[in-house]
């Protein structure tokens, strides 16, 4: 199997709860952790923002992906919501299982 770590910003805690309960009730992420109030500064729509938002970080497999980010577009308020993906090198084989264990459908 291969794991993944998703980062997902949200504009406040409301919807960063809404999405997290989704993704583990419908089995596409094993945990949801939200990190509040980080600070995002980036370039849209000709200007350079500056906000306050919350950090998503999903534990989840790669084959879960597709289904993942097809849930979050349609529950997520931004246009272009932020969702990419970075690989588990290496994990606890207990933890990796209890990812397994958990998505089990």
């Amino acid at each position: 199997m291969e794991y993944i770590i998703v980062f997902i910003t949200v504009p406040n805690l409301e919807v960063g709860e809404k999405i997290g309960n989704t993704l583990v009730e419908e089995k596409l992420a094993a945990c949801v952790n939200i990190i509040p109030e980080i600070k995002s500064v980036y370039f849209w729509k000709g200007n350079v923002e500056n906000d306050n938002e919350h950090l998503l970080i999903i534990k989840t497999r790669k084959d879960k992906f597709k289904s993942l980010e097809k849930k979050i577009k349609e529950i997520h308020p931004y246009e272009v919501p932020e969702i990419v993906a970075i690989p588990i090198v290496l994990g606890s084989t207990d933890y990796l299982n209890w990812i397994d264990e958990t998505l089990e459908e």
